[in-house]
């Protein structure tokens, strides 16, 4: 009996699989973010497809392992975010979360994910807390933040005499940070804050909060919110003749696929920033028509940037040799980004990537020459410019 047992560990040992130095033989990414509510349209069931087509583009194997991508609706509660999150890390051993739309449940599932030693990727939500103070060792934030979207957007309007600001913003923390962030670069561009006024996610009627930024009599309307709350507001504030009064709406958070829900005509003028557009150059539409043929859609920034987390993490792990959360972690932070998603991208200290972002106008039906060709690029901003310096982030790891 010890000879049947010494001859089978030897067997053993010569047949092991070449994807030893994966944990469980697989290596399984969740996608977690909102496939039924505001922001459906935003990330949605298109950022798992994105992550799909990553996994395929990869070859469909790191280090001779199989890679699997499972998804869930967290409905934008940071409880049930919570729940799925630890299910997944406890029984059914998912490796990383990602794309994580809303910054209140991206807070929690990183947080979560730091006590589990496990990598979060967070594509979807804004707010620069999950690269300040909240901040963790094995935590990335990769498309866009708070801070970008006020140089970009904010910016780009106070330097056309749109110096007093009212704001109708969502009552939840990515709101709280965008409206901050933005109300600082007006300050402190010279302009002045009027007021502001916030509403529920998911509200239906912005009417009492229009009336109150239209009294206001600030030039610029800051809508610090998202998705179909933004299209609300906007389809409204033409019902109460708004912008025919001489003030102007700012879509601090808006993206190609809610310029589609809303429509050219709506939407026509409004300035916005993002960090992908499908026609910026030829690699960008390569990949935006092949998307188109999987999910009837062109990408915007957050289905790009969960292709791009997800290659990144897979070149992590295949450069790491292992998917052990240390190593893997190491090796995002070493890497350069060069995909279709970013070209010469760094991730800081603090786990923001640093890449170009892009203001966009949304141009006038007439000149719109194809379906989803809604953008006129007005000008890159630098990623050095566009994202919060990580020495001043409040993130204590860059002080290690």
């Amino acid at each position: 009996m010890n000879r049947i047992l010494v001859a089978a560990t030897a067997v053993g040992l010569f047949t092991m699989p070449a994807f030893a130095e994966i944990s469980d033989g697989i290596v399984k990414i969740g996608i977690l973010n909102d496939q039924s509510g505001v922001y459906s349209d935003f990330g949605g069931k298109n950022s798992y497809e994105a992550a799909l087509m990553a996994v395929e583009d990869f070859g469909g194997t790191v280090l001779d392992a199989p890679i699997e991508v499972v998804t869930a609706d967290h409905q934008n509660k940071a409880d049930i975010a919570s729940n799925i999150a630890r299910q997944w890390y406890d029984t059914e051993q998912v490796d990383s979360i990602m794309e994580l739309t809303t910054s209140s449940v991206a807070l929690a599932v990183q947080a979560l994910s730091r006590e589990k030693g496990k990598i979060t990727m967070t594509t979807g939500a804004a707010t620069t807390e999950l690269t300040g103070a909240q901040c963790s060792p094995y935590g990335f934030h990769w498309a866009y933040d708070t801070h970008a979207l006020a140089v970009g957007t904010g910016g780009a309007l106070v330097k056309e005499g749109g110096d007093s600001w009212f704001f109708l913003t969502a009552d939840y923390a990515f709101g709280y940070s965008l409206e901050e962030q933005t109300s600082a670069f007006v300050t402190e561009n010279g302009g002045t804050v009027t007021g502001s006024v916030r509403h529920p996610l998911a509200s239906t009627d912005f009417s009492s909060f229009l009336l109150q930024a239209q009294s206001s009599g600030a030039k610029v309307i800051g809508l610090a919110n998202a998705g179909a709350d933004t299209q609300n507001a906007i389809k409204q504030a033409a019902e109460f003749g708004i912008t025919q009064g001489g003030q102007k709406l700012a879509a601090l958070l808006f993206t190609l696929a809610d310029v589609h829900g809303l429509g050219a005509e709506a939407a026509q003028g409004l300035n916005l920033t993002e960090s992908f557009y499908w026609k910026r150059d030829a690699a960008s539409e390569e990949f935006g028509r092949r998307f188109m043929e999987r999910t009837g859609s062109m990408p915007n920034m957050i289905h790009a940037g969960t292709y791009s987390t997800v290659m990144s993490y897979l070149k992590a792990i295949e450069a790491a040799g292992t998917d052990e959360t240390e190593a893997v972690a190491a090796k995002l932070h070493e890497l350069p980004v060069n995909d279709v998603f970013a070209q010469g991208g760094k991730v800081g200290p603090n786990g923001r990537l640093i890449k170009d972002v892009y203001l966009m106008e949304v141009k006038a039906p007439a000149d719109i020459t194809e379906d989803w060709d809604y953008y006129n690029v007005l000008a890159t901003i630098p990623g050095d410019q566009a994202f919060l310096d990580p020495a001043e982030s409040g993130c204590p790891l860059v002080t290690q």
